[in-house]
C-alpha cells in the first residue's frame, strides 16, 4: 500500500495504544477535528475516557457496557444494554458532554466517537427505542442507517454519528459524495471516520469469522489527493480529511457495517454533500425501485 494510502487506512489493532484496540484523535497525522476508540471490554477493563474539551458517543457494537462519570461536580453512572452485534438492531448509547470526564467498563466491543470542543451541550443517554432508523436508496443500493447521533437527533456542539448496516452484495456510500468545502447551502466540510465491521449474512447460518469482508473507496478532488481502494474487515478504519468517498460494498455472503463519525471547522453542524457529477445520474435508476425487502435488520 502506498504512503499517501496508509496515511488513511488502518488495519485492525494498528492504532493501539493505552489499553485501546484503537485510537484516532488530533496526535493522528493530518486529523483534526474528529476522533474514534475502540476497545474489547473484558470484566476487569477499566478505561479513561477522553475528559473535558471533549465531547463524546459510547457505542456498544456488541455486549454492554458501564459509563462512570463526572460533570459539574457530580457523579454518575450510566448502564449501556447494548445489543449482540451491530447486524442485530439498534442499540442505546451515551452523549457525554465536553464538560464530563469518566471511565468505562464492561463485556464486549465498544465504539467512543469524539471531538474536540468548548462548547458544552447537555449530556443524554438514548434508548435503543428512541433512535431513527432510516431505509436509504433503494433495490441494490438499500441500506439502514442508524440516525441516533445525527442533527436532527442530538443536540451536540459539533459530533455527527450515524452507524450503516449494508446487506450482503448491496452498495452504500453511494453515489460518491464529498464534504470537503466551504459551499453554502451546498457543501459544508467534515473530516469523516469509517469505522467497519462485516459478519456472514444472517440468512447463512454461519457463525462470525475473520474472514468476513467488505471493499472500500475513496478518490480525490479539488481538495486533496486521497486513493483508498481496500478490502476492509471487522474492526478496519479509514479517515477521510477530503476526496470523494464510496462506494462501500458488502460483499455476496457478507453483511457489512461502518460507524460514521463527522465534525469539521465550520460553525454550522450540517451534513451538506456534493455527488461526484459523474456518477450521480445514478439515483434516477432508484426511482420506482423498493429497498431491499432484507431490511429492516432487527434484534433477534
Amino acid at each position: 500500500m502506498a504512503d499517501l494510502d496508509k496515511q488513511w487506512f488502518y488495519k485492525r489493532g494498528e492504532l493501539a495504544r493505552d489499553g485501546w484496540e484503537s485510537v484516532v484523535d488530533q496526535t493522528t497525522p493530518g486529523w483534526e477535528h474528529t476522533g474514534i476508540r475502540v476497545a474489547q471490554l473484558n470484566d476487569d477493563t477499566v478505561l479513561e475516557l477522553p475528559g473535558t474539551g471533549v465531547e463524546k458517543v459510547i457505542v456498544p457494537l456488541a455486549g454492554s457496557a458501564t459509563v462512570r462519570y463526572t460533570e459539574d461536580g457530580e457523579e454518575h453512572t450510566v448502564e449501556l444494554a447494548g445489543r449482540s452485534s451491530v447486524f442485530n438492531g439498534t442499540t442505546d448509547v451515551l452523549y457525554l458532554s465536553s464538560a464530563a470526564a469518566g471511565t468505562l467498563s464492561g463485556t464486549g466491543r465498544i465504539a467512543v466517537a469524539t471531538s474536540p470542543t468548548d462548547i458544552v451541550k447537555p449530556t443524554r443517554y438514548i434508548a435503543a427505542a428512541e433512535t431513527p432508523i432510516e431505509l436509504r436508496g433503494a433495490g441494490a443500493s438499500s441500506r439502514q442507517v442508524h440516525n441516533f447521533g445525527t442533527v436532527a437527533a442530538l443536540d451536540a456542539a459539533r459530533l455527527i454519528v450515524c452507524e450503516v448496516i449494508t446487506p450482503a452484495e448491496n452498495w452504500s456510500s453511494y453515489p460518491p459524495h464529498k464534504h470537503d468545502e466551504e459551499v453554502p447551502g451546498h457543501e459544508v466540510p467534515l473530516e469523516e471516520i469509517y469505522y467497519f465491521e462485516a459478519a456472514p449474512t444472517r440468512s447463512s447460518g454461519r457463525d462470525a469469522s475473520e474472514a468476513s469482508f467488505g471493499l472500500f473507496s475513496t478518490y480525490s478532488s479539488p481538495a486533496g489527493a486521497i486513493d483508498i481502494g481496500a478490502k476492509v474487515h471487522s474492526g478496519d478504519i479509514a479517515i477521510v480529511p477530503f476526496g470523494y468517498h464510496g462506494p462501500a460494498v458488502a460483499a455476496p455472503g457478507y453483511d457489512l457495517y461502518y460507524l460514521n463519525v463527522m465534525a469539521g471547522p465550520s460553525p454550522e453542524r450540517a451534513w451538506v454533500v456534493s455527488d461526484d457529477p459523474d456518477h450521480a445520474w445514478v439515483r434516477e435508476l432508484w426511482e420506482g425501485l423498493e429497498p431491499d425487502s432484507r431490511l429492516p435488520y432487527e434484534a433477534r
